[in-house]
């Protein structure tokens, strides 16, 4: 597809890299479990390329790359290498199972990244180009190639490298907003002159990548188009480095629902929309803002009476878009106690969730006893059981049980049981409150130097009895990581949150040790 093609409706590619630029917002770190059943949602609602991740950086990416382009149906699996040969090559090794690998390489153009970053000079770096393009190329067809820092390179050199990267074989430019800079008259001014003077610019498809510092993120990319470029790099729910990147289900409704103005289509099911921001806000733990734009909270919520008045006697007085166009249906109350497997699989089916028959048995064992425990299961109940056994399915360090006791007379006490590496181990602690109390039994039989940074509640659905869902947030060293933990008991729901987050410093090689002597 060449970019310079005018239709009725041109097709944008969606470039989704939820895994790699998504994975590296601090505390976003997800396991491979979880990456997979990421991957496979975004291969089944249509995006054309999954960015995996940046296999030079640790085995554990590379090796998440590699599944990935094993397992995915349809989409580009594409993995990140700088401009250096054994990124490259460690690149083209992760995506070669892929039945459509691609090979992303970049480096920087800006003046400021030459001199401070790279310390080389214009013609070095054009010549890093040449050798590094044509070694991805001579590894696969489709190759990438991104200019770091681009709105804030001059112009005539930005030209000089797209023209050295499409002769030595890029079939995709990005021109990215590295430090979400531009503003979206200066982002789309930027890719005509390009594609103007640049001989062969119409072999190749210029892309978009957006950092929303200024909150422009999503408007740069729109406009991006509008300058000619025809691939759009997004993540679900924003994610990424610093304030984030442009979010998927953004774009993709923007360009859905003002086609009158953007007559640009893409292979997204947006009825998946909603499934795949809470599979990675659950992935990921980092939770959806309540008023975030197509999937937050409040997004199809009416308080204001005249909103109501308008809503009840034609919902397009105030709603743009429907929320079943974004996969969001009204509760469903029809699973409880007495549901059985058959009908477990099929309200799974239609949430749109696919299990192995391990997890199957394991999410549905997990639901009948919260089915004992509360009078009406909802969709986000089973959603979220779904989501903890991803996060926690390769746990070192398991909660097996916890009584605590509370009340207006202190201390607060809690007991606690622990089953770590095969060995179980008992606990009581008291604590300033509760929630104190739970976590110092933690320490006690898991000692570390992690600092608790966020702590955070809220209910999975309405309701006494409605889960909890907590959120923490550790520290140790330079390294941040956050859990989540979903349970009615919002104590037991706190405890889940706070081992789920060390087993993810566990993970990062941080040493954690239990030692007490009541080994039971």
């Amino acid at each position: 597809m060449a970019n310079t093609t005018e239709s009725a409706k041109d097709r944008v590619v969606i470039f989704d890299t939820t895994l790699r630029d998504g994975e590296q917002c601090p505390g976003a770190t997800m396991t491979l479990d979880e990456k997979l059943a990421v991957a496979e949602l975004l291969d089944a609602m249509g995006v054309d390329i999954i960015e995996a991740g940046f296999p030079i950086a640790s085995n554990g990416d590379f090796e998440a790359v590699s599944e990935i382009a094993r397992r995915t149906k349809r989409a580009t699996i594409a993995g990140l290498a700088r401009a250096i040969p054994a990124d490259i090559a460690r690149a083209g090794e992760a995506v070669r199972h892929a039945q459509r690998g691609r090979i992303h390489t970049f480096v920087s153009t800006s003046a400021i990244h030459l001199a401070h970053q790279m310390r080389k000079t214009q013609d070095e770096v054009i010549e890093i180009i040449l050798k590094t393009v044509t070694q991805a190329r001579d590894l696969v067809e489709d190759v990438e190639w991104s200019a770091m820092d681009a709105t804030r390179t001059d112009i005539d050199y930005l030209c000089r490298c797209v023209e050295a990267a499409i002769r030595s074989g890029a079939t995709t430019i990005n021109l990215p907003d590295t430090v979400g800079y531009a503003t979206p008259q200066e982002y789309g001014a930027m890719f005509r002159p390009v594609r103007e003077r640049v001989p062969n610019s119409d072999k190749a498809i210029f892309s978009v990548h957006c950092h929303n510092d200024l909150g422009l993120a999503v408007a740069n990319s729109l406009a991006g188009l509008e300058g000619g470029a025809r691939q759009i790099e997004c993540t679900i729910n924003g994610i990424g480095e610093r304030a984030g990147n442009a979010a998927l289900e953004e774009i993709v409704m923007a360009l859905r629902t003002r086609a009158d103005v953007m007559p640009y289509d893409t292979g997204i099911d947006t009825t998946m929309l909603t499934r795949a921001s809470k599979l990675v806000s659950h992935a990921a733990n980092f939770p959806v803002q309540y008023n975030k734009a197509i999937v937050g909270r409040n997004a199809f919520a009416h308080e204001s009476g005249i909103h109501q008045d308008g809503m009840l006697k034609h919902s397009e007085t105030y709603e743009i878009m429907t929320p079943a166009s974004v996969g969001l249906a009204k509760t469903s109350l029809v699973m409880g106690k007495h549901s059985g497997r058959a009908a477990f699989k099929s309200k799974l089916s239609e949430l749109g969730i696919s299990l192995s028959d391990n997890q199957f048995q394991d999410v549905f064992e997990r639901f009948k006893d919260l089915a004992d425990r509360k009078k009406h299961v909802y969709d986000e109940d089973i959603e979220a059981l779904v989501d903890e056994k991803l996060a926690t399915a390769h746990d070192r360090i398991r909660l097996v049980s916890l009584s605590v006791i509370a009340g207006t007379r202190g201390p607060q006490r809690a007991t606690m049981k622990i089953e770590m590496d095969g060995r179980t181990f008992t606990e009581e602690a008291d604590g300033n409150g509760p929630v104190d109390a739970v976590f110092n039994a933690i320490h006690a039989i898991v000692p570390h130097d992690a600092t608790l940074e966020l702590y955070q509640v809220h209910a999975v659905t309405e309701g006494t009895d409605a889960q909890a869902e907590v959120s923490v947030r550790l520290k140790a060293g330079e390294r941040s990581v956050t859990a989540r933990g979903a349970d009615p008991d919002t104590l037991v729901a706190s405890a889940k949150a706070y081992l789920s987050a060390l087993n993810k410093l566990s993970a990062a090689s941080v040493r954690l040790h239990a030692q007490h002597a009541a080994v039971v």
